[in-house]
């Protein structure tokens, strides 16, 4: 048994390999198998304005792979958006790219997360000017304190790759067919910055949780979102970069018209159903919230900050907010 481990450990240090991605390096990881497929679950409600959210995925570790649950977590800089990680296949094995902050969404292979991630680009929200404000045709949020809001349906549909797919990888046997954009492609090659560190040890605190792992849940994880936002973390913009041939409707630009939060209209629940998580128990985060200034924002057409005051309690869920 010691001998396996081992082996297990040395096969998955010798698929590591340290390569340049778009502005910033990252660790790729590198595996002969694919990922399980994504679970469907119930996305938390944002507790006050700020938060962005970050879809649960699947990680590797030394037992194979395990769950990261999704997280609400405060921007870095005011204006900042999340492009999720995705399992690429490339030379016959299936390659981890890290997710990563920046001004635009990039590629995440297709993969439909949900909640706005529906596989190109990302529609569960948008900066209006020092505000981040939330789509709650896919976005959960407390109407008592989150007061920027809209509901644009339209722009769900138009986001999806892969409806009612659970598959989480690209490419490859069985895999996710979505080459990247042209748009994709220029929000990848501009200014990025890594996850945060607090994103980094909540990665690895469930990294350390043998429940997460696959092997040991059978791809049924029992903590598949925490309820707490992480704490913030302030960085420096990166700073504009002109993209042209950009389409701002993508990422940025602001609907014709406003309406109110979702959850103030009835019979909203089975849409936001459609956004992947589903029941599931809920894990309080590892790291504890601490507010933190946040650097004077960067010229940019509309910022997006997610440090987070405290958590307030959540009124009951309406809308789409299920991911699938």
């Amino acid at each position: 048994m010691k001998i396996l481990h081992s082996l297990r450990g040395l096969l998955l240090s010798l698929s590591i390999s340290v390569v340049p991605a778009s502005s910033y390096a990252g660790v790729f990881i590198s595996v002969g198998f694919a990922p399980p497929p994504l679970p469907v679950y119930v996305q938390p409600v944002c507790p006050q304005p700020g938060l962005m959210w970050t879809p649960g995925y699947w990680a590797y570790g030394e037992d194979g792979y395990f769950w990261v649950p999704g997280a609400w977590v405060p921007a870095p800089y005011e204006g900042a958006l999340w492009t999720p990680g995705y399992w690429g296949w490339s030379g016959g094995l299936f390659v981890f790219h890290e997710g990563y902050w920046g001004r635009h969404v990039g590629y995440y292979g297709g993969v439909n997360y949900g909640f706005g991630y529906g596989g190109i680009g990302f529609v569960g929200g948008m900066w209006r000017g020092h505000e981040f404000a939330y789509n709650t045709a896919v976005m959960h949020v407390d109407g008592r304190y989150v007061h920027a809001t809209y509901e644009d349906r339209a722009a769900v549909e138009r986001g999806i790759v892969a409806r009612d797919s659970h598959v989480a990888f690209s490419g490859g046997p069985g895999g996710i067919n979505h080459p990247a954009s042209p748009e994709e492609r220029i929000a990848d090659h501009e200014q990025h910055l890594a996850k945060t560190s607090f994103q980094a040890q909540h990665e690895q605190s469930f990294r350390a949780d043998r429940t997460s792992y696959a092997k040991n849940n059978g791809g049924h994880p029992q903590n598949l979102v925490v309820n707490r936002p992480l704490a913030a973390e302030a960085h420096a913009a990166p700073a504009a970069r002109s993209a042209s041939g950009y389409s701002s409707q993508m990422n940025r630009t602001q609907p014709a018209a406003s309406h109110a939060p979702a959850m103030n209209s009835t019979g909203s629940r089975s849409a936001m159903q459609q956004n992947r998580p589903a029941p599931g128990r809920q894990a309080q985060p590892r790291p504890t919230p601490q507010a933190q200034p946040r650097p004077a924002p960067a010229s940019r057409p509309a910022p997006e900050s997610h440090p987070a005051p405290a958590p307030h309690p959540a009124p009951a869920a309406k809308g789409e907010h299920e991911h699938r």
